[in-house]
């Protein structure tokens, strides 16, 4: 058997690129763009697309473009727009140049429209929205020509000038493409090149009351920056026949090709804008940042790492014909994987329990632990750990219940022994308990003797992590699960909010470790048997701690 590993085999873009660089297609060039709507958060599918466009032009030596498709003013805002480029950088990626944006193109294309006037290929139709619809047939059956359809040039340049001016209301007229209303492609019945809105833009202020369609718009805004791979996701395949005819048909200045890919769903996940600009509107999460949410901002107030999500994204297929349905685990798996080679050692106690310890002498009290910061990496040191005569333990490591099998419970009962992480073997001797039952203290004898070692007779149940009670810092623990709980929220016709996890949040107010005052925003950690931890990216302050659950040690969902 070689010892060589496998060579991993290029996909199809990877493919094109090569032999359009072989064959000099594009003067040896190649440049990509990642076209966001500025109408919400980027979420995990984004984060594929970014990945795709900028690491295929970080490949081949070419630029990626980020270009904002704001066409559609209503839904867009200057804080989306602001959002997009920190995620874009945050993931490691700088685009060629200045940010750019449709709207820059605004003259451009009113032009280009115009010239589809004189060529006698685009009118401007009055038919209101509904009869739009009724007009343009439906996949089995082919459309009717709008009665406006064979208006002249003349009449129709003086129309669309009015659109522009403003004498028409919202919804009133529309420029439309003269192609073919029996085409067995929708998308070629034709289509609307310039709506009303009147609306001022984020971009442009007041300049438009007309704003060209998306489909109108990227091909040129492709050809005007030269791009020579315009990839998209394969629910455009069908408007590429559009999308190629404007090019013929206008005077452009590069004649891009559109590509196709595979477009990633996630189970128990929703990306539709829409719906997650839902979940934000009605207060179902804290916000388009909030750490339950698919969106990339999400995912690093999470504790996320760019790393982790180029790794996830380089586990899936891109494909020219299937879409990738991927199990949520196998993201899950790439932070965890990720997280476990870089995050250092801590502990946490979420549920705290007061122990006492009653049998420390002078030696012992004030003593100070030593633990690794990894356990596979010397280079990260040492951290020191207080030990005094009063504890925390998690509640949910102690039962009073010493009939427990040692392999079912494996952590401190009544009368026996367990390990404190790099501390002494302890031993359960009373259990101190409140009015209503409920257990408050513990007391424990320390063994001599015995910090990293045993001693003959003394066999510990297990090993659990604790905090000195004295020296500890409180701090709020977020314990953040999967959003949804159905692995379809978004199949059907049922309502997908109905298929919240009405447990994925959960708020303690626990006690870590000293050594995390010291902890900055965004820093992570593993908290010893918990899981995942980062310092929250806004909330997590000197004064106030804050750590988010990242995710687990193993995936609880399927028991691994």
């Amino acid at each position: 058997m070689s010892d060589t590993a496998p060579t991993k085999s290029k996909h199809f873009l990877e493919t094109i690129i090569e032999e359009d660089l072989a064959s000099n297609k594009h003067e040896g060039r190649v440049v990509t763009r990642f076209p966001p709507e500025p109408n919400g958060y980027l979420h995990v599918g984004h984060a594929r697309s970014i990945w795709v466009n900028f690491g295929l032009a970080q490949q081949y030596g070419g630029v990626c473009n980020l270009r904002f498709d704001d066409t559609n003013p209503e839904k867009e805002s200057q804080e989306f727009i602001d959002a997009i480029q920190e995620d874009v950088r945050w993931l490691g990626y700088e685009w060629n140049g200045d940010a750019r944006y449709a709207s820059s193109y605004f003259d451009k294309l009113y032009e280009w429209a115009l010239h589809l006037i004189r060529e006698g290929k685009a009118y401007v139709c009055e038919l209101s929205a509904e009869q739009a619809s009724e007009y343009r047939g439906w996949a089995t059956k082919p459309g009717k020509d709008s009665p406006y359809r064979e208006r002249s040039v003349e009449e129709n340049l003086e129309l669309f000038e009015k659109m522009r001016a403003g004498g028409f209301d919202e919804g009133a007229a529309s420029l439309r493409a003269k192609i073919d209303m029996a085409s067995p492609n929708m998308n070629l019945r034709d289509p609307i090149l310039y709506r009303i809105r009147k609306v001022e833009h984020h971009q442009t202020g007041d300049k438009w009351c007309i704003y060209p369609s998306y489909d109108f718009a990227h091909g040129q805004e492709d050809a005007i920056e030269g791009v020579t791979h315009s990839i998209c996701t394969l629910e455009f395949q069908s408007h590429r026949a559009l999308y190629d005819w404007f090019v013929e048909n206008l005077p452009v200045p590069a004649r891009p090709t559109q590509y196709e890919m595979g477009r990633l769903n996630l189970n128990y996940t929703v990306t539709s804008k829409r719906k997650l600009k839902q979940l934000v509107d009605e207060n179902h999460v804290a916000g388009w940042d909030d750490p339950r949410m698919p969106t990339i901002s999400g995912m690093r107030r999470r504790g996320f790492t760019p790393n982790s999500l180029k790794s996830f994204c380089e586990m899936i297929p891109v494909s020219a014909k299937n879409n990738s349905d991927v199990d949520v685990a196998q993201l899950e798996k790439a932070i965890r994987d990720d997280l476990n080679e870089q995050a250092p050692r801590a502990m946490c106690v979420m549920n705290p329990l007061k122990v006492t310890v009653i049998n420390i002498d002078e030696a012992d009290s004030g003593l100070e632990m030593k633990a690794a910061n990894h356990p596979n990496k010397p280079e990260l040191g040492e951290r020191v750990i207080p030990f005094s005569e009063t504890l925390y333990i998690d509640k949910a490591d102690f039962n009073e219940d010493n009939t427990l099998s040692r392999k079912k419970f494996k952590r401190l009962v009544s009368g026996e022994y367990v390990r404190l992480r790099s501390a002494y073997i302890i031993k359960s001797e009373e259990v101190i308990k409140d009015d209503a039952g409920e257990i408050i203290e513990l007391k424990v004898s320390l063994v001599p003797g015995t910090v990293g070692e045993n001693v003959e007779g003394v066999k510990p149940r297990g090993v659990i992590h604790w905090v000195s009670a004295e020296n500890g810092v409180k701090a709020t623990i977020r314990d953040y699960d999967r959003l949804f709980s159905d692995p379809n929220p978004d199949a059907g016709e049922g309502d997908f909010l109905a298929h919240i996890n009405p447990n994925s949040l959960k708020e303690y107010e626990g006690v870590v470790e000293p050594a995390l005052a010291a902890a900055k925003p965004e820093d992570s950690f593993q908290f010893e048997r918990e899981g995942y931890f980062v310092a929250d990216r806004f909330d997590h302050a000197a004064d106030k701690l804050v750590f988010n659950k990242t995710i687990g040690l193993r995936d609880v969902w399927s028991g691994k």
